[in-house]
C-alpha cells in the first residue's frame, strides 16, 4: 500500500511470522499495531493469511458470475457507474471456506476493536471490471449520532479479502487514511471537501497481495477507480458489527458448509438452507 512516507506505509501493513500463522493469531505487538492503525488511520492490511487454492476456486467462479452481470449491465456501487458490480462468492459448498468466513486474524482484530460481542452482518463483495469508471468519493456508513464534534469509536469494520493481487493496474480501491475521524455528515464527499483534505492528507491505494486482509473502519472515505487490466478485480467483503447494532436478519448459506463456521468470538449470524440461493441477483427482463 504505497504512501508518501515509509514509516506510515509500514504501520498499515502487518506480515504474520511463522509462529503467528501456526497459531492463527497475531502477537501482542502486532495486534496493538493493527488496532492503532485502524483507530488512527482507519485501516490495516494483514498479509497473506488465506489459502491461495481456496481463492483460485472462488476467482474462477466469480469471473463467470461477473460476466453474467456485466453482460446485463447491472452496475452497482456508488454512483451505479459502468464497470462496477456487487458480487460475492457462492454461499454454498464447495465455495465456503473457514479461512474466509471465519478468518482467525480478522476475528482477533475485530474483537480487539469492537469488544467481545460482535457479529457478521454481510457476506458479498464487489467486482471492478476492465474499463470501469471512477466512482464518487463516499463513505459506506456515516456516524451513528448526528452533530458530533468528534468521531465515535468504530462500530463496524469491513473485512475485504482479495482472491488475486490488487494494484493500481486492476483498480485497487482509493482510501482516505484518517477520514473516518471527520465528524461531518453525508455519504458522498463534495469536491471542495475532498480537495481540502487531499492537500493535507492525500489518499492511498489499497494495494494487497493475494490472500491478504484489508480491514477498515466502515466510515473511511473511498472510491472505486478504473480497472486498466484485462480481467475483473474481485474483492470479497464481510462487515463485522458491534454487538448492539441493529441486525437486518441472518445470512443464508447452503446446507453442508456448517463446518466452516466454528464456535468463536464472532457471531456468524447464519442460517442454512437446502433451497437454491440466488447469490448473483441477476435481474432478468
Amino acid at each position: 500500500m504505497p504512501d508518501r512516507s515509509t514509516g506510515r506505509h509500514n504501520a498499515l501493513q502487518i506480515t504474520p511470522n511463522d509462529r503467528e500463522r501456526a497459531e492463527g493469531a497475531l502477537s501482542p505487538p502486532h495486534l496493538e499495531q493493527a488496532v492503532t492503525a485502524i483507530r488512527t488511520e482507519g485501516l490495516v492490511v494483514i498479509n497473506d493469511v488465506v489459502d491461495h487454492d481456496h481463492l483460485d476456486q472462488l476467482r474462477e467462479q466469480m469471473d463467470k458470475d461477473a460476466q453474467l452481470l456485466y453482460d446485463a449491465k447491472q452496475w452497482s456501487g456508488a454512483g451505479g457507474l459502468p464497470g462496477h458490480l456487487m458480487l460475492g462468492p457462492p454461499p454454498f459448498a464447495p465455495f465456503v471456506f473457514r479461512d474466509i468466513v471465519a478468518n482467525p486474524f480478522a476475528i482477533q482484530v475485530s474483537q480487539a476493536i469492537l469488544g467481545d460481542s460482535f457479529f457478521n452482518g454481510f457476506y458479498c463483495g464487489n467486482t471492478n471490471c476492465p474499463g470501469s469508471q471512477t466512482q464518487p468519493l463516499h463513505r459506506d456508513s456515516g456516524h451513528l449520532w448526528p452533530d458530533l464534534e468528534a468521531a465515535h469509536p468504530a462500530a463496524s469494520l469491513v473485512v475485504n479479502i482479495a482472491p488475486q493481487d490488487v494494484n493500481e493496474e486492476n483498480g485497487s480501491i482509493e482510501l482516505g487514511p484518517g477520514s473516518h475521524l471527520d465528524p461531518s455528515a453525508g455519504s458522498v464527499i463534495d469536491a471542495e471537501t475532498e480537495e481540502a483534505r487531499r492537500a493535507v492528507n492525500p489518499p492511498v491505494r489499497g494495494n494487497t497481495k493475494k490472500g491478504s486482509l484489508l480491514i477498515r473502519d466502515m466510515r473511511v472515505w473511498h472510491r472505486g477507480v478504473p480497472n486498466r487490466a484485462d480481467r475483473p478485480r474481485h474483492m470479497i467483503a464481510m462487515i463485522h458489527n458491534i454487538g448492539w447494532l441493529r441486525r437486518r436478519g441472518p445470512l443464508t448459506f447452503g446446507a453442508g458448509c456448517e463446518s466452516a463456521f466454528p464456535d468463536s468470538a464472532l457471531d456468524h449470524n447464519v442460517v442454512f438452507t437446502d433451497d437454491p440461493i440466488d447469490y448473483v441477483g441477476l435481474i432478468k427482463d
